[in-house]
């Protein structure tokens, strides 16, 4: 009796049914494994710059990369055990291969490259890719097919920025990509919750806005490198208010904000001048105001923000479903598919912090934060390390800057602390140009280290033979 692939897909979906109290007591207990795991990772994440030796680093980076693989393979066997659906057993399949190829790859390509850094990645790559494949298998195949080619694209990256010296002087040309795309946008791209976000291409949909996050940086730095006069400060405000404007026009607040405070942070690091941030900030938050007048979805979102409650029928219900799901998971969460994150809306994308609060944990979520925050301090660290050139200094603070205002944009959205913007949350929420521009964004950062370390070999071996 021969059987295809329907009907063994047909008896795969009553998998639950035939389990029963079995996969509930499973789910029940995975839901304090996480917790552990994630723990675990957070702890490590703070501990590393404590450990004396390299033999005991080393130990820290092997328990983090144990744990990215017990946390991907229980949470695909739950989903797998769940649904039923036999994609996602093809999807953990190619993770672990992800994980192995990224991990080997950097050590193969870089030694001197921060394998922390990798781990931090990847295991916000991996809470994405189970959450988002839990909410919707196809979704997650998609994430991960994405993020393996962000990466094959990452590992060129560290190359370039050692190798190429004329990175620094592309001031212009920088600042011309980044605007061209911007109005590429503008004049093409639909209209999406409110907002022209992406352009289609080949039924690909592009969101020009996240890589040029990064031009816009590299703008700035290369700009301000080279002269911090007032002129060269009010050149460097012009183009980068440019940028603001045609995301204000293109209603994409959201990314506007984070393209400001980068500037702000920017320009702070490299004057050493108070003046002009409280400058920018003053503008800024006149901007604000004449927003909250001029657009009616900045002023829904407000009205949202203020009692989601009160405008449930319309533009709160997203938040709503959000508090929601945030007050059902408790400390330690429902267990995964003992929630209902499919009732927020777009929960993969803007409110997957919710998702994850819900069936994995206040607890989680929490150290989830620490893990981004511990992404941040190590960018901050590598900024703070490079002494000869300021270039790569600025690019550094500026990128760091924008990941982590992004992480407090939609945390703090989600949780009502401050209005929603509709920023993802990145290398965690799906998204296919925020996770392929965050992974780049990481692999200049790699490539910064990697530089770091070449210069501190350097002044190793100059000591050695002075010695």
């Amino acid at each position: 009796m021969s059987y295809n692939l329907s009907d063994i897909q047909e008896v795969l979906t009553h998998i639950p049914e035939y389990m029963g109290n079995a996969l509930n007591i499973l789910t029940q207990l995975s839901k304090y494994f996480f917790l552990i795991l994630i723990m675990q990772f957070a702890l490590e994440d703070y501990t590393y710059f404590g450990k004396r030796t390299e033999e005991r680093k080393r130990k820290v980076i092997r328990k983090q990369i144990s744990v990215i693989y017990l946390f991907t393979i229980l949470g695909f066997i739950l989903i797998f055990l769940n649904s039923g659906s036999l994609p996602v057993l093809a999807t953990l399949a190619g993770t672990c291969v992800f994980y192995f190829v990224t991990l080997h790859g950097y050590r193969l390509l870089y030694p001197r490259s921060s394998m922390l850094l990798v781990n931090n990645m990847l295991m916000l790559l991996a809470i994405g890719f189970v959450m988002i494949s839990r909410l919707d298998p196809d979704n997650g195949m998609k994430q991960f097919v994405i993020a393996a080619g962000g990466v094959i694209c990452a590992f060129i990256i560290p190359v370039i920025v050692r190798k190429l010296r004329i990175l620094s002087k592309l001031t212009w040309l920088y600042a011309a990509v980044g605007i061209i795309a911007l109005l590429g946008v503008l004049a093409l791209a639909t209209i999406s919750r409110g907002a022209k976000l992406s352009v289609t291409i080949g039924g690909i949909s592009f969101q020009f806005s996240e890589l040029v996050k990064i031009t816009l940086v590299f703008f700035m730095a290369s700009k301000l490198s080279k002269d911090t006069s007032f002129k060269s400060v009010v050149a460097t405000s012009v183009v980068a208010g440019l940028h603001v404007v045609i995301l204000v026009l293109s209603t994409d607040l959201g990314t506007a904000l984070v393209f400001f405070v980068a500037y702000i942070v920017v320009v702070f690091v490299a004057t050493h001048r108070t003046i002009y941030p409280l400058a920018g900030l003053a503008g800024g938050s006149l901007a604000s105001i004449a927003a909250y007048f001029l657009f009616g979805h900045v002023r829904q979102r407000v009205e949202a923000w203020k009692n989601p409650f009160l405008v449930y029928d319309t533009s709160g219900y997203q938040i709503a479903q959000g508090l929601f799901a945030i007050g059902a998971g408790g400390w330690f969460g429902t267990g995964l598919f003992r929630g209902r994150p499919e009732t927020i809306p777009i929960a993969a994308k803007d409110f997957i912090f919710a998702a994850i609060c819900e069936e994995f944990g206040g607890i989680f979520a929490m150290c989830l934060i620490l893990v981004c925050m511990s992404m941040f301090l190590l960018i901050v660290n590598i900024s703070m390390e490079i002494k000869k050139n300021t270039f790569y200094k600025l690019v550094a603070i500026g990128l760091g800057a924008e990941y982590a205002f992004q992480v407090f944009l939609t945390i703090g959205g989600v949780t009502k602390f401050i209005p929603m913007t509709g920023i993802t949350l990145p290398l965690v929420s799906y998204g296919g140009s925020s996770v392929m521009s965050t992974i780049i964004l990481i692999a200049i950062i790699q490539g910064l280290y990697i530089l770091r370390e070449d210069e501190g070999a350097e002044i190793e071996k100059k000591k050695i033979r002075r010695g």
